[in-house]
């Protein structure tokens, strides 16, 4: 039996003779990548065992349409079971300590029990939180929109505000629940506001309010998807603009408060619903484990391996891995070099626990897509620049072709969505409070009653 599989708090440390062990953090783009790159290279010489919160790959670049009702959850939460090789073990359950000097560790189980396990070999993919700032309410009113639970939980919200519009007697409570707020016009802002507006004037126009009578803002410093290739922001910038979407460049939350938000350009709007999606942060773990850090990111060197641990790799948002297509920098934290720095992590272990060379990082920009609802999109594979319905199809048959699973379920989602209207029933499975913005596992939905997961210092 492995200390994996033990609930006592005793794992064992790898002996002679025995096979080493790899204990992978984090089943995210760059955990599960890792995971079966490593499985594959290493082929039954090492034990190789997986700790994250969910027993699910979350396909995160379609969360904005299971929040707007085009796709069910299931869809996007793909099961580790079904997709990783038999050979991994997956422990599920939320690090809660990391001993480097032991080479051990512990994780606490959605029963709350506390279990340790020793390795031989550790991938930190931990992956990332959403990023806070210190502003008044923030956290008492605005939702974050970084796992399944918040989008459920937006879409039974966006629902149940239609719903209370179109029965209140007040035009002022009414035009504030059909007032939605998004803070950031990154990829998750941007594909939040387009999903959300076309999914909430459909609801007001059947609840016999008009689609007319919802707004939608945009708010951000920055200009919409700012960093990316011209052609995508000024794409989304204007697709956004004609379909009513009032986008606010350069302006930001000041104050959030039960019955709306004050922007920092000193404008108040009535509204009950503040989406936050400013950007994210490296889990918070990482500060607590005494490694080097660069940008609150695990410093690795181009081989994905820690200074001064070469037991220790690191991937995906938690690392800071230097990129080399812009010296003295480190890259982006997006899915693209999170799921190719996982495959790397993976195969280096291997090489390393057979003394073999390590490789180094290195990436080709294959561009970028945004999906923006209805039949607009806005895409630039190997920098062709694409917008409209051409967009559209290569972005969906680049999700579909990117997802490890359910792709069938997927498609025929989609092709329900194109010909019938969806479904606006409110589940309420999801409460607010389940779902803070500040959590250490957005993917988990949060008991109060329940230890897990389990809150640590700095969240």
């Amino acid at each position: 039996m492995t200390g994996a599989e033990r609930g006592d708090g005793t794992g064992t440390t790898t002996g002679p003779g025995s096979r080493p062990r790899v204990v992978v953090v984090g089943s995210g783009f760059a955990g599960s990548h890792a995971v079966k790159a490593l499985a594959r290279s290493v082929r039954g010489e090492a034990d190789v065992v997986l700790i994250s919160p969910t027993n699910y790959f979350l396909y995160l670049p379609l969360l904005p349409e299971v929040a707007s009702g085009v796709l069910e959850p299931r869809r996007i939460s793909v099961s580790l079971a079904d997709t990783l090789p038999r050979s991994v073990v997956h422990a599920q359950g939320e690090v809660d300590e990391l001993d480097l000097p032991g080479r051990r560790v512990q994780w606490m189980d959605p029963e709350g029990r506390h279990h340790t396990i020793t390795y031989d070999r550790l991938v930190l993919a931990v992956g990332s939180v959403h990023k806070l700032m210190p502003i008044p309410g923030l956290d008492t009113h605005a939702h974050g929109f970084r796992g399944i639970p918040e989008a459920l939980y937006m879409r039974d919200h966006m629902i149940r505000q239609i719903d209370l519009a179109a029965g209140a007697d007040d035009p002022e409570e009414r035009r504030a629940r059909c007032t939605f707020v998004v803070v950031g016009a990154g990829y998750t802002g941007t594909e939040v506001a387009a999903q959300g507006q076309l999914f909430t004037r459909e609801l007001a126009r059947d609840r016999g309010l008009g689609q007319d009578a919802v707004r939608w803002l945009l708010v951000s410093r920055s200009k919409v998807l700012n960093g990316l290739d011209d052609h995508l922001s000024a794409t989304a910038d204007r697709v956004l603009r004609d379909r009513g979407v009032e986008v606010r460049t350069g302006d930001s939350v000041d104050e959030a408060t039960a019955d709306g938000v004050r922007l920092t350009s000193g404008e108040h709007v009535p509204t009950r619903t503040l989406v936050w999606c400013v950007g994210v942060r490296p889990d918070p773990l990482i500060e607590e484990i005494g490694l080097e850090l660069a940008e609150g990111r695990v410093v690795v060197d181009r081989t994905l391996a820690v200074p001064g641990h070469p037991e220790v790799f690191a991937c995906g948002d938690s690392a800071a891995v230097p990129d080399p297509g812009n010296p003295g920098r480190f890259t982006a934290m997006t899915a693209q070099h999170a799921e190719r720095q996982g495959k790397l992590a993976g195969r280096n272990v291997a090489a390393s626990l057979r003394g073999g060379r390590l490789r180094s990082y290195r990436h080709r920009d294959l561009g970028f897509l945004v999906d923006l609802g209805s039949t607009d999109a806005a895409a630039n594979p190997l920098h062709l620049r694409l917008s409209g319905l051409p967009a559209k199809t290569i972005t969906r048959g680049y999700h579909l072709l990117s997802m490890p699973g359910n792709r069938i379920r997927t498609a025929a989602d989609w092709l329900l969505d194109a010909v019938l209207g969806r479904q606006s029933t409110q589940l309420g499975l999801v409460r607010s409070t389940s779902v803070p913005l500040d959590t250490s596992s957005p993917e988990v939905p949060h008991h109060p009653s329940m230890p897990f997961p389990p809150e640590r210092g700095g969240r």
